[in-house]
């Protein structure tokens, strides 16, 4: 071939090339700017407001990935290295990221990957920008977990409202039966005042943790001699007592005081007697004793009962649990005395426990805190406040 045709086809072909290229790198351009403009940058400002939000909040763009998150989603274990944790999550974010319509959800939630732990999550997905979402969590486990305990608290109430009800109606129809029996008419009418005396005591008890759960904290608290509490809280029970030749011991420090309310103090003590005695079987002794700790008062009763086995011991404070139902039943025990105790220590700052051993007895310990002392001058109310026995012996 002739040179300088070659030159010439050489130099048409470079040509050529050179503009498939120039074109290739301008349709990559567009393509790479186009890319950009439909998955835009975050909002400014948007990680100052995930700051200040009450809500768990997580921010992803269009691959899931997590592009900003609040402090709270990772305590929460909804955030994990970076990554979104659970499915059900990922599945809202790209059913919002397609049709851009926010969504509602309630889920339970894991805490951890290696733990049964669990959160009860109210989840709202909505879209941020072309592409991003937001997701918005509360936790509503403590809620759910009223709303549980209220629920159980009605069902219980209604059960244990039945068997004293549908025992006096039955026995009522019994007494019509044997009318002409006056040995079975009072018989009857004996078990019907035992039944009507438990309806009324557990009516009377569903009142009183009503209005202890109601009142956290005590609005009025007073001066209370902690000695005069036991001793009131032990005649209560000392009838009871004696009929199973149960002896009943105390021994109180002198000048113990606790601010705040006396009957409801003397109720709590007296229930824990109670269920000593109860639980204690004939011709066997039950301590109450009082104490100055420190800056707390213990107030403790001891009995030489059954005991407690140990995987019960965290439940018997709850409403309506009892350990054995049978002998509370003959006992007339409703199952919210231990439930009541804990209230009211708690009402009063305080706190209740229990040592038990099967085969041993138990030991309760109502542990409040103590009243400061002072002498015995007017305050700005004009109240006089007793002077400690100490300060009266040593003057």
């Amino acid at each position: 071939m002739d040179p300088v045709l070659a030159a010439t086809l050489g130099g048409a072909v470079g040509l050529v090339i050179g503009a498939v290229a120039v074109v290739a790198t301008r349709w990559s351009e567009r393509a790479t700017s186009g890319a950009e403009a439909e998955e835009p940058p975050l909002p400014r400002g948007v990680g100052e407001v995930l700051s200040v939000l009450r809500s768990i909040a997580v921010v992803l763009d269009a691959s899931d990935a997590v592009v900003n998150t609040s402090a709270s989603a990772v305590s929460y274990g909804l955030v994990r290295h970076g990554e979104l944790v659970h499915s059900e999550l990922r599945h809202l974010a790209r059913q919002v990221r397609r049709d851009g319509m926010i969504r509602e959800a309630e889920l339970d939630l894991s805490r951890g990957p290696n733990t049964d732990a669990s959160a009860v999550m109210r989840v709202r997905v909505a879209p941020l920008a072309v592409s991003h979402v937001l997701v918005l969590a509360e936790d509503h486990t403590q809620a759910r977990r009223v709303e549980e305990v209220r629920r159980d608290f009605v069902a219980n109430v209604s059960h244990e409202l039945k068997t004293p009800v549908g025992g006096i109606s039955l026995l009522a129809e019994a007494v019509l039966d044997a009318k002409e029996d006056p040995e079975a008419v009072e018989r009857f009418a004996q078990r019907i005042l035992v039944e009507s005396s438990r309806l009324t005591r557990l009516v009377q008890e569903i009142v009183d943790l009503s209005r202890l759960q109601v009142a956290d904290t005590l609005h009025e608290p007073e001066l209370v001699d902690v000695g005069v509490v036991v001793a009131e809280a032990v005649d209560r029970v000392r009838v009871a007592a004696e009929s199973r030749h149960i002896d009943l011991a105390v021994l109180v420090e002198d000048g113990l005081r606790v601010f705040g309310d006396a009957e409801l103090l003397t109720t709590a003590v007296a229930n824990l007697v109670t269920n000593a005695v109860n639980y204690s079987g004939s011709a066997t002794r039950v301590g109450v004793g009082a104490r100055r700790s420190g800056d707390t008062v213990e107030v403790t009763v001891t009995d030489q009962g059954v005991g407690i086995p140990a995987a019960e011991q965290e439940r018997i404070f709850e409403r309506f649990y009892r350990v054995d139902e049978a002998r509370s039943r003959a006992t007339g025990g409703t199952g919210l005395g231990l439930a009541i105790v804990k209230h009211i220590s708690n009402n009063h700052g305080g706190e209740v426990n229990v040592w038990s051993q099967e085969g041993r007895g138990s030991t309760f310990t109502m542990t409040l805190p103590a009243a400061a002392d002072r002498p015995a001058a007017d305050d700005d109310t004009g109240r006089t406040w007793p002077v400690p026995s100490e300060e009266k012996s040593s003057a």
